[in-house]
């Protein structure tokens, strides 16, 4: 893409409101625009990291064997009233009547709608084991929303629900979650550590968050420093093999790691006391296993081997989509702005031609634009008349990885300078040298 032709309303200033800084620097950076309290447009930035985050989210959840589909924003009341959650959620749900006078609401989860269509198509327990998910806006109207798209009203979330006929089956399903998830989150160049939680108006008695330590965050954990060294890494899963998928699970449980709502202070002092670490958490995931608390009420049964009816087991399982730009951003900034990991980078390199207008410097930027393109990669070109310095302010601020600067110079040497975003090591480098080191940083990525 050319910035010339680009929309990147990038702000000089810090907006008042801002509190932390991923809502300072998706203001700045032109990722969105806030329009209303805790309602947000996705501004072309920042609607890329959020179809990139997208993205990995369903091939993770695909190779786990899970199957995608799509349930719509508005529900009507009577599933939730049928599953006796309609009075007991609470105001943060928005609650709508249509034309006809019938209660309606905006969904803010879909346990009660993926439960209705299970019951209304699969009848036996040759179906099983199923988990479907969809990826969809949803909407809590929170008392103070705040922290941007870190706690707004309406929000990006995937959400998947396991059907199965027993609770071992259940369970395997929550255990390949949770490791669907470390996987997820690893591409994403982000440390999310499984914790165990409070399961609050979702239900059930097992349950995990998947916090990013952060200063922002808003939860207090307490944990074992192991945890943060442990990586699920290029290891082959086998998703259908229970004692693997559950032996990663182990690994990645066994250290002490809760929040605040779970926290045993006698297991935590039980810790080596150099190990023992306190600190605050951003939630950007949590998977439930909640047995058959809706399949009970709402009639969802299968016709088990021995041809009685049978209430299946279920579970769900959400990811903040939407929640993750603020998170990644929290986890990987300074004070010049945002430092994108390459796996959901919103372009793979900045451009910066420092002379445009200069036939060398346009032949070299051009070329490297046009190679780039044909490799694969999606670069941001900086073909505006602005000053150096703003480029180089607009490249620290939108974060890129990778930025390439053509300038005349260094054309007369032959080179380029290569600058990594997170070091802010230089080199000086031949193009093809340069397009060589970015092909390989992003190999596997893609």
């Amino acid at each position: 893409m050319r910035l010339s032709r680009y929309f990147l309303p990038v702000l000089k200033e810090t907006p008042a409101d801002a509190q932390i800084a991923s809502h300072r620097y998706m203001l700045r950076a032109g990722m969105v625009r806030q329009q209303a309290a805790g309602i947000y447009s996705w501004l072309p930035l920042g609607f890329k990291v959020l179809k990139r985050i997208e993205q990995i989210v369903h091939e993770e959840q695909q190779r786990a064997g899970h199957i995608p589909m799509l349930m719509p924003t508005v529900q009507p009341a009577d599933l939730w009233k049928e599953s006796g959650r309609y009075d007991a959620y609470g105001p943060e749900m928005l609650r709508i009547r249509d034309r006809h006078e019938r209660d309606m609401l905006y969904g803010p989860t879909n346990e009660e709608m993926i439960t209705d269509i299970f019951r209304a198509h699969v009848a036996s327990y040759k179906s099983l084991p199923m988990t479907l998910y969809h990826i969809q806006w949803k909407f809590r109207d929170e008392i103070r929303p705040r922290f941007g798209v870190m706690r707004g009203r309406e929000f990006y979330m995937k959400d998947g629900y396991n059907f199965d006929l027993t609770k071992e089956d259940a369970l395997h399903a929550y255990n390949r979650h949770m490791v669907s998830y470390l996987r997820t989150y690893e591409r994403m160049g982000l440390t999310a550590i499984p914790m165990r939680a409070d399961s609050g108006p979702i239900g059930g008695d097992d349950t995990h968050e998947f916090l990013v330590l952060a200063e922002t965050g808003e939860s207090d954990v307490f944990f074992d420093a192991g945890v943060t060294d442990l990586k699920l890494g290029d290891r082959e899963v086998d998703y259908d093999d229970v004692a693997q998928v559950k032996g990663i699970c182990d690994e990645f449980t066994s250290l002490y790691a809760r929040t605040d709502e779970t926290h045993d202070e006698a297991l935590y002092s039980g810790i080596p006391e150099d190990r023992r670490r306190q600190g605050k958490g951003i939630e950007v995931g949590q998977i439930f296993y909640f047995g058959t608390k809706y399949s009970e009420p709402m009639g969802a049964t299968v016709q088990g081997p021995d041809g009685k009816p049978v209430p299946v087991h279920m579970g769900s399982h959400g990811i903040g989509v939407s929640r993750l730009v603020g998170a990644i951003i929290e986890a990987s900034h300074d004070d010049k702005g945002i430092i994108w990991p390459e796996g959901v980078t919103p372009f793979h390199a900045g451009i910066v031609n420092m002379r445009v207008g200069d036939e060398a410097c346009d032949r070299a930027a051009e070329a490297l634009y046009g190679t780039m393109k044909t490799l694969g990669m999606d670069p941001l070109y900086d073909d505006t008349d602005e000053r150096a310095g703003a480029k180089f302010a607009t490249q620290d601020l939108i974060g890129l990885p990778w930025r390439i600067t053509v300038g005349p110079r260094g054309l007369k040497n032959g080179v380029v300078e290569l600058t990594n975003r997170r070091t802010g090591e230089s080199e000086e480098l031949s193009p093809e040298a340069a397009l060589a080191k970015l092909a390989a940083a992003y190999e596997g990525k893609r």
